[in-house]
């Protein structure tokens, strides 16, 4: 499939697409993660105009903060931490490294998902270290994979706009590619509904299926949807794209993406109701928990943010598909029947 071909499918019937896209997950299950989002810093010197988080409280999470969230969550039955947060200059790959290490001290079987691919050049560039020993540092401190953000849209062009501070889109690549040589797993975004156009998202998805046919290191790609309320582009996007835009970039992306394990409906960004009906539109995915999603919500997302095991469990039946609890892998842990919670 090139990138021409993706295009085309954006230009399909809406229902066409979808009844094409959700073909492929036939006989799967639908799965979320019982997770928990971690920032443990909202200072960032990126100050991407597509971004409402950055410096908004100026905190930094100590390694004690970060622990005890930690602890909560584990006490919840999360198998998952999922930890970002911005390009802080005080500190480096040394407050990552103690935290880490500290986390699997106590808890050795949670899975530790951090670090954006944009936070993972920041931070090898500031501590003058090679994106090799960066990530093969982490991960013997006890990083297992890392989140799909910092991608926006791989299109430089764009790049130069909406974060201009931020990495070029083949060093995102090429840092993605390192993790998955160094046996770092992770997923992927795309930023959509601001000042990209159709071809730039067909590039992104391209340019995604081509590292995957080359690493098999993705597991899971997530359309993220823009919320401009609280942001710099809100002067050049009033409001977010409409449904069908997004129930049609889901369903193209499970037909460009075939080689991705799970198309994830977003439901922080898309709303319960959206992502739903996007489970019949190619999402086999409908991530988590989450406990504590601060960074849509910076931007002006209205949604919950936190989701119990019962909501999501409601949300997949209500879809008539079969839920089921996964791991930050994919791989499923337990079936949900019909009806049982």
């Amino acid at each position: 499939m090139n990138k021409k071909d993706i295009e085309e499918l954006f230009e399909l019937d809406l229902h066409e697409v979808g009844i094409r896209a959700d073909s492929i997950n036939k006989n799967s299950f639908a799965t979320f993660v019982i997770n928990r989002h971690i920032n443990y810093t909202d200072i960032c010197l990126a100050k991407c105009p597509l971004c409402a988080f950055n410096n908004r409280e100026k905190y930094l999470l100590t390694e004690d903060d970060v622990l005890k969230k930690a602890e909560e969550a584990v006490n919840y039955g999360a198998t998952e931490l999922h930890i970002v947060g911005g390009h802080n200059p005080e500190i480096g790959i040394e407050y990552f490294e103690s935290i880490f290490t500290a986390i699997k001290s106590i808890h050795p079987h949670i899975t530790i998902k951090a670090l954006t691919a944009t936070e993972v050049d920041f931070y090898s560039k500031k501590d003058k270290i090679s994106l090799k020993e960066f990530l093969s540092r982490l991960k013997e401190a006890g990083l297992d994979a890392m989140p799909g953000g910092g991608a926006e849209i791989l299109v430089d062009r764009i790049r130069k706009k909406i974060c201009p501070n931020k990495t070029d889109s083949e060093r995102w690549l090429k840092i993605m590619e390192t993790a998955h040589k160094t046996g770092i797993k992770s997923n992927a975004t795309m930023l959509i509904g601001h000042i990209e156009s159709i071809k730039d998202r067909a590039e992104h998805l391209y340019r995604l299926r081509k590292l995957q046919n080359r690493t098999g290191g993705f597991v899971s790609f997530i359309p993220l949807v823009f919320h401009p309320e609280n942001t710099v582009l809100r002067e050049e996007v009033k409001e977010k794209t409409n449904s069908a835009d997004i129930l049609r970039t889901i369903a193209v992306s499970r037909i460009a993406l075939s080689n991705f394990k799970t198309i994830r409906a977003y439901w922080v960004m898309l709303g319960e109701k959206l992502a739903e009906v996007a489970l019949n539109y190619g999402a086999n995915d409908l991530d988590g928990t989450l406990m504590e999603e601060k960074i849509t919500h910076a931007a002006g997302a209205k949604t919950p943010m936190s989701l119990s095991v019962e909501k999501l469990l409601r949300i997949v039946r209500n879809a008539g598909k079969t839920p089921a609890q996964r791991d930050t892998f994919g791989n499923v842990i337990r079936v949900f029947e019909v009806g049982v919670c």
